[in-house]
């Protein structure tokens, strides 16, 4: 981690939560702007917004490599706005650049042995940048620059104090609040929100910490707008670490330009008769921290003496309730179900116990819904891979999101990102034509799409990636894996949808060259692994010359689930009811017998294959005749069967518990076994994977 100063330990997870969230609106609204050809007031105003508050965080926190960075890009900004500059297709790469650039440093702040990274030669380009929109030449732009805010479009702060229209403020700090500098330059931030700020002094108090000094003795002045002084003086009324404040009408007693140095710090002098008296605050002063876009519109929202109604959690403490939301639900379960109850009349415990699953389930839900966040995150992370690879690739293509609103566990979310950025990385490189030609002459329209789209249905989100490219030769893969030796079968036995899926096998790839950014198939057996630690499937569908989906299912949830409990032969197994269609018993005289496909039994028309679960996990069980057990309907994938058990138990809810690592080695998932969970009585219970029991 890096050095920062004592006592700001506590702020760097907000400044690194912060950071982030802020650069990823930068890039949507790069996106948006892009995608428009223009920038509007409004756009610029919140990138400089933007802009201006990750340079004062990185100040605050002391990371003068980031400050500087996002100083440099401000300044572009800077100029954009202040002259109304059109032709700014150059900024978007550099912009986008230092944005990567920016967030990579900050995954480096979160490791051990972190050391600034040097900027010099982004900060050129961007340096650079700024010169072609000030229309400077190369030998102008060698000329010392000043700061965008400092300069402000005027000659000295002597012309500016006499500006009509303008009224002084002068802020003075409480003792011993210490950065007065950065205190002044947050709230010279949020002065601007309420007004247009004509001037400032000391200068450079973002970047010359020696201001300090002479704030903390003679306070901070700021000239605005005279017309705005009662929004500014609600602000102030609002603001930490004031001691006092008035306003000046006329010349700024610090108008003359006042030189700053390690050595000598002039006094200013004595003020004007002041209009309003200094206000005295009677606030508590806590540590100052950068304020979060989210935080400052709820602020703006609930007014003085209000309560801020949104806060910021870390994760692990969220697992850390998870967890023992999971155990109080076991627990729960093992009193209710404590075999030395059994045949007691205990009425008033009954009771008791249905009033406290009813509380359970609803700490439960809470505690889900705690952790649900949409997938809207992951889904715009696409955008800015789709617009890099149209670039490189020259590929003109249209990225379609639906349903990112859709909500879901924030672990699986985070398992999401990879998955997603390779499979739309996939279908931009090799899914989408390369030449329009070609997809005009099959019909299709000269853009091409890609769409990303998620629902939620009976308990699980779908997720489906897909484009209208070329698609998946079924014969080309089955060349392929007949030549590196990957068929199970023979060849002719393999169903259209067979061959597209031998695509997630470890290796393999229908491409004979490797591009920078895909290979279908290359890697997609990571994806499909990195979808099943969420405890979904990944399915490919594919039709050549048309196009290619990618359908992705996974939980809403990992730890608890709603489950059918059934026993097999003395051992219990629990199958989550999202899968369960129906349950039913059944006679010998209803089952249909095949030489090929085994047992069956019609239901409303559709014939359904019968899988013995004390045959499947080799179990010994008394209860072999259909007319002694009970068959349950489970389906997932659009693929269905009936399952044959001695007995139902009840539906029960359940903390999902991943087998031991060492049991890893007999690849259990594989025989259809997801995970274990702790009975009421103690004993374990194993959680069947219906998925993969089908397709295995």
């Amino acid at each position: 981690m890096p050095k920062i100063e004592p006592g700001m330990e506590a702020m760097l997870d907000a400044y690194l939560f912060e950071s982030s969230a802020l650069l990823e609106q930068l890039d949507e609204i790069l996106l948006k702007t892009e995608s428009a050809g223009t920038f509007t007031e409004e756009d610029i105003n919140e990138i400089f917004r933007i802009m201006h508050t990750v340079k004062g965080s990185s100040a605050m926190m002391g990371f003068e490599s980031l400050q500087h960075l996002a100083h440099k890009g401000e300044d572009m900004f800077f100029l954009i706005r202040e002259n109304h500059i059109q032709d700014t297709s150059f900024v978007y790469d550099l912009v986008f650049r230092m944005s990567d650039l920016f967030k990579a440093e900050i995954d480096l702040l979160q490791s051990d042995d972190y050391n600034p990274t040097d900027f010099s030669d982004i900060i050129k380009e961007l340096e650079h940048g700024a010169d072609m929109l000030s229309g400077k030449t190369p030998a102008d732009g060698d000329a010392e620059t000043h700061s965008a805010e400092g300069d402000a479009g005027f000659a000295n702060s002597a012309s500016l104090s006499s500006r009509e229209g303008s009224v002084t403020l002068k802020v003075i700090f409480e003792h011993g609040v210490e950065m007065e500098n950065l205190r002044s330059f947050l709230l010279l931030d949020r002065i601007r929100e309420e007004t247009e700020v004509f001037d400032y002094f000391p200068q450079n108090i973002e970047t010359d910490s020696t201001t300090a000094s002479y704030i903390a003795e003679n306070g901070f002045e700021v000239i605005f707008k005279a017309e705005d002084r009662q929004d500014v003086e609600k602000m102030l009324e609002t603001a930490l670490n004031i001691e006092s404040f008035e306003f000046i009408e006329g010349e700024s007693p610090s108008a003359a330009p006042v030189s700053m140095s390690k050595e000598v710090v002039h006094e200013a002098p004595k003020v004007s008769e002041p209009v309003k008296t200094a206000v005295k605050k009677e606030i508590p002063a806590p540590a100052a921290v950068p304020v979060p876009p989210a935080a400052a519109a709820a602020n703006n929202n609930i007014g003085v003496g209000g309560k801020q109604s949104i806060i910021s959690v870390n994760l692990a403490k969220l697992d850390q309730l998870h967890d023992i939301v999971g155990e109080i639900i076991t627990t729960e379960s093992m009193v209710i179900s404590n075999p030395e109850l059994d045949g007691l009349q205990l009425e008033s415990f009954h009771k008791a116990a249905r009033e406290l699953r009813k509380l359970t389930d609803e700490l439960q839900d809470t505690v889900m819904s705690i952790r649900m966040v949409p997938l809207s995150g992951s889904f715009s992370k696409m955008n800015r891979i789709v617009r890099d690879m149209k670039k490189a690739l020259n590929k003109d293509v249209d990225l379609i999101i639906e349903g990112e609103t859709t909500e879901v566990d924030k672990s699986i979310v985070d398992n999401l990102n990879d998955p997603l950025m390779h499979l739309v990385r996939n279908c931009m490189d090799h899914g989408i034509e390369n030449n329009v030609e070609d997809r005009l002459l099959n019909g299709k329209p000269a853009k091409a799409s890609i769409k990303l789209a998620a629902v939620n249905a009976s308990g699980e989100v779908i997720i489906t990636i897909s484009d209208d490219g070329k698609g998946i030769d079924p014969e080309k893969i089955l060349d392929k894996a007949e030549r590196l030796g990957l068929l199970m079968k023979p060849r002719s036995d393999y169903s259209e949808r067979e061959a597209q899926n031998l695509i997630t096998m470890p290796g393999f790839s229908t491409n004979e060259e490797v591009t920078e950014y895909s290979g279908r198939g290359v890697g997609m057996d990571v994806v499909k692994q990195n979808i099943e630690k969420c405890g979904g499937t990944v399915l490919v569908e594919s039709k050549l010359g048309i196009g290619t989906t990618f359908i992705i299912k996974i939980p809403l949830t990992l730890a608890i689930i709603e489950g059918m409990e059934i026993e097999v032969g003395g051992t219990v197994f629990t199958i989550p009811i999202s899968m369960i269609k129906q349950s039913f018993k059944v006679t010998n005289d209803q089952i249909i017998r095949d030489t090929q496909r085994g047992e069956m039994i019609m239901i409303r028309g559709s014939c359904y294959p019968i899988m013995r679960l004390h045959e499947r996990f080799n179990i010994v069980s008394e209860v072999t005749e259909f007319e002694n057990g009970i068959l349950l309907l489970v389906e997932t994938e659009n693929k269905s069967v009936c399952l044959f058990s001695d007995k139902l138990i009840g539906e029960q809810q359940v903390v999902v518990k991943p087998f031991p690592p060492y049991f890893s080695r007999y690849n259990i998932k594989a025989a259809g076994l997801s995970g274990c969970t702790i009975m009421g009585d103690g004993s374990i219970a194993l959680i069947i994977d219906v998925a993969n029991l089908i397709e295995n």
